[in-house]
């Protein structure tokens, strides 16, 4: 009998689970556990709901086993009932079946439940898991009882508890979903199109762009989601959370994209319609010395310095853009838009005339930083009225803050898009600057340049320390690229 699932049930049972693990692991390590026990209950119950709908047709236990009514195989000793009945070396049995399965689904879900060291009784003892068994135990995941787009938003909603629980980690796999959705709107995803996130984490960006598509109302299954994460514990999760959402036609590839770009076309980078990332922020420990010899010609704006690889992801980005449809957001630290280290790979980003819009956003946004954030645009094909220009947006306001939490409210997201789809000045908003303009401005993008910023400050009218730092930033950056261009013409003065 079908027992429906409502979300607050479904949020207290999918957290109690990290209740459990509380003091026993660090919390950045919940998910390696947890998600892999979701994912394997839930593939449990599906394929008895699919056994029972196939043996009311059949009426035979064999027939209704068979390939073709089961979207995923669970072989003999796999399934979830079999490991509620394992007594001892519990987590060794979890591991054995989850294998068993990726095994028995090889075109899809080899690799899928991670490489969590389930067999390491210090870290979890059989007490632990059978708890955690038994937790997960007291409620069935068909999809009668939970629809894969209500189970899809738990799962987003213990990717976020976790980056709340686990602080300093929380940037490696979540990005503010507010933003995130913003983002998507921006580029507006079509059905049928491809889409790539080179740093893609859990895959929350490449979701966003089918749950869009599903809330217009739009045929969303066909798009082509593909994706890359360095760590092999988040890449698996984000293929879990894909197949929780419903969406099949998903690629998630684990790897170094700078080292080892996983979406290939005859030994060329693949291009996509749309891009989504949010890059680590400016790594040290990459290798810039293969990057200058990039085989896949990624390096076009130059090579970045070691202490900051951001323009390395930056180019990869540009060089995945389909050269007729294909359009980016990235979401990035101030630093891109003036750091002096970079003015060369600045310069030629603009001379490129992919950059479409620079969006300066509120203080908050990248989660548990104070820091602000700002989202770039590149447009491969930009309509014939907006080349040669760059939209700046100073929406540094447009952010609300509860609970120690900023976020974008509806009205907000409103106001951005509708700046960035009008492509036009907006008094202390928004302002469109030709790349003349820019270049008069030794290619700094720092949007105070360009955009009057209007600062919030309290009853005295002093001005936030944050946007201080920021606006002072700026300025010395400006200034000494002016002053080194003028030392640079005295210099040729007073040559012989």
């Amino acid at each position: 009998m079908s027992t429906r699932i409502t979300q607050r049930e479904l949020e207290s049972y999918l957290w109690g689970a990290a209740v459990v693990l509380r003091g026993l692991i660090d919390a950045g390590d919940y998910k390696q556990y947890i998600f892999p026990l979701v994912f394997l209950k839930r593939l449990s119950d599906v394929y008895d709901e699919e056994h029972a709908a196939a043996l009311k047709i059949y009426g035979d236990d064999e027939l209704a086993d068979l390939p073709e009514n089961h979207r995923f195989a669970i072989p003999d000793g796999a399934h979830w009932q079999d490991i509620r009945k394992v007594a001892s070396d519990v987590g060794a049995a979890i591991l054995a079946a989850m294998r068993a399965i990726e095994s028995a689904n090889p075109d899809t879900l080899t690799g899928v439940f991670g490489d969590g060291d389930w067999g390491n009784k210090n870290l979890l003892p059989d007490a632990t898991i059978k708890q955690l068994v038994e937790h997960f135990s007291t409620k069935t995941l068909t999809v009668a009882n939970l629809p894969e787009d209500e189970l899809g938003q738990g799962y987003e909603y213990l990717i976020k508890k976790f980056a709340d629980d686990s602080g300093h980690t929380a940037q490696e796999f979540y990005t503010n979903r507010t933003l995130v959705h913003l983002m998507t709107m921006m580029l507006k995803p079509e059905p049928g199109e491809s889409v790539y996130d080179p740093t893609c984490g859990t895959g929350g960006m490449l979701i966003s762009t089918a749950a869009e598509l599903r809330r217009q109302g739009k045929e969303w299954r066909n798009l082509r989601l593909y994706g890359q994460e360095l760590n092999y514990g988040t890449s698996a999760i984000a293929r879990m959370n894909l197949f929780l959402h419903g969406i099949v036609d998903g690629h998630i590839a684990h790897g170094d994209t700078l080292t080892r770009p996983a979406f290939l076309d005859g030994g060329r980078l693949r291009t996509f319609d749309v891009v989504l990332a949010n890059p680590p922020y400016s790594i040290k420990a990459w290798n810039r010395a293969a990057f200058a010899k990039d085989p896949y010609g990624r390096n076009m704006w130059g090579v970045p310095p070691q202490g900051r690889a951001d323009y390395a992801f930056f180019q990869h980005i540009a060089a995945s853009l389909d050269p007729k449809t294909g359009r980016a957001a990235i979401l990035f630290p101030h630093g891109v838009l003036f750091r002096r280290e970079e003015a060369a790979l600045r310069e030629e980003l603009v001379r490129s005339d992919l950059l479409e819009a620079v969006i300066g956003l509120g203080a908050g946004l990248f989660y548990n930083s104070p820091m602000e954030a700002v989202v770039v645009t590149l447009r491969a094909n930009k309509p014939a009225e907006q080349r040669g220009n760059v939209l700046f947006v100073n929406a540094v306001n447009e952010v609300a803050r509860e609970q120690a939490q900023s976020f974008l409210r509806e009205h907000h997201q409103k106001k951005i898009l509708a700046v960035y789809e009008a492509f036009a000045d907006e008094d202390g908003f928004a302002s469109v600057a030709t790349l003349r303009q820019i270049a008069d401005k030794h290619y700094s993008l720092a949007i105070s340049l360009y955009v009057a910023r209007n600062t919030k400050s309290d009853s005295d009218g002093i001005t936030s320390v944050a946007d201080a730092v920021t606006a002072w930033r700026c300025a010395a950056d400006y200034a000494d690229v002016v002053i080194n261009d003028v030392l640079a013409l005295l210099k040729q003065e007073v040559a012989p």
